[in-house]
């Protein structure tokens, strides 16, 4: 499913991570002290996940548009 990624900014946190997790494509991961770093490709944007190890629990996100997708 394709979806935009002002569409995309607009969902509730939930449904965000929901979509994600569900439809992205794990790019890379990484692990720094307690925090674990996953990266995912949805449509023509990338979604940084942030774990915290300790708490075992999703602790944020980050949203990047991907300049390329969008290159003549």
């Amino acid at each position: 499913m394709n979806i935009s990624y002002y569409d995309f900014t607009n969902l509730p946190d939930d449904a965000q991570y929901d979509m994600v997790l569900n439809q992205g494509r794990m790019i890379n991961e990484n692990t720094i002290s307690n925090t674990r770093y996953v990266l995912y490709e949805l449509s023509f944007f990338s979604v940084e996940i942030i774990y915290s190890i300790t708490k075992n629990r999703i602790s944020g996100k980050n949203i990047f548009m991907n300049k390329s997708a969008y290159a003549v």
